[in-house]
C-alpha cells in the first residue's frame, strides 16, 4: 500500500448503508454480521449514535474504517463495531477510531465492547483492560 499523508477522522451519523457494508465485508466481518440483510443493516446504522468513520488521505475518499457504538453520552459507550478494511488494517486506524471516540466522548464515559477472538491482542495492545465478568444471551438469528 502507498504511504498516507493524512487519515480523516469524522462523526458520521448518515453513513451511507453500502459503505458501511462494504468495510464489513472488507475487514472480515461480514462473515459475523448480517451483510445480506439490508433492513437490518440499516437499523444497526440507524439505532447507533456514535458512528465514526476514518478515510485515507483526502474527505470524500472511500471510507476504510467504522466504529459504531451505542452511548448516553454521560456514563458508558458500547462499541458494537470496530472496523478496518483489511487494506488499511496495520496502519494505525482502529487505534485513530477509539482515539477518537474516547475524545468525541470525554474522559468521564468509559468504553466497552466484545471482541472477536482475532481482535482480543489488538485491544490489549491500545490499553483496553479486559474483563471477566460479562454476560450474553444469544441471538436467535
Amino acid at each position: 500500500m502507498t504511504p498516507i499523508s493524512k487519515v480523516f477522522y469524522a462523526s458520521e451519523p448518515t453513513l451511507d448503508l453500502a459503505e458501511f457494508r462494504r468495510v464489513l465485508v472488507e475487514s472480515g466481518l461480514g462473515e459475523t454480521r448480517p451483510v445480506d440483510d439490508e433492513a437490518r443493516l440499516k437499523a444497526m446504522l440507524g439505532n447507533a449514535n456514535l458512528v465514526l468513520t476514518a478515510r485515507l488521505d483526502v474527505e470524500g475518499k472511500p471510507i476504510v474504517g467504522v466504529a459504531r457504538g451505542v452511548t448516553d453520552f454521560s456514563w458508558v459507550c458500547y462499541i458494537s463495531e470496530l472496523t478496518v478494511s483489511v487494506s488499511a488494517q496495520g496502519l494505525g486506524i482502529g487505534k485513530g477510531l477509539m482515539d477518537e471516540a474516547r475524545r468525541q466522548l470525554g474522559p468521564s464515559v468509559g468504553i466497552s465492547l466484545i471482541s472477536v477472538p482475532d481482535a482480543v491482542g489488538f485491544y490489549e495492545r491500545i490499553g483496553m483492560k479486559r474483563m471477566t465478568d460479562a454476560f450474553w444471551f444469544s441471538r436467535k438469528r
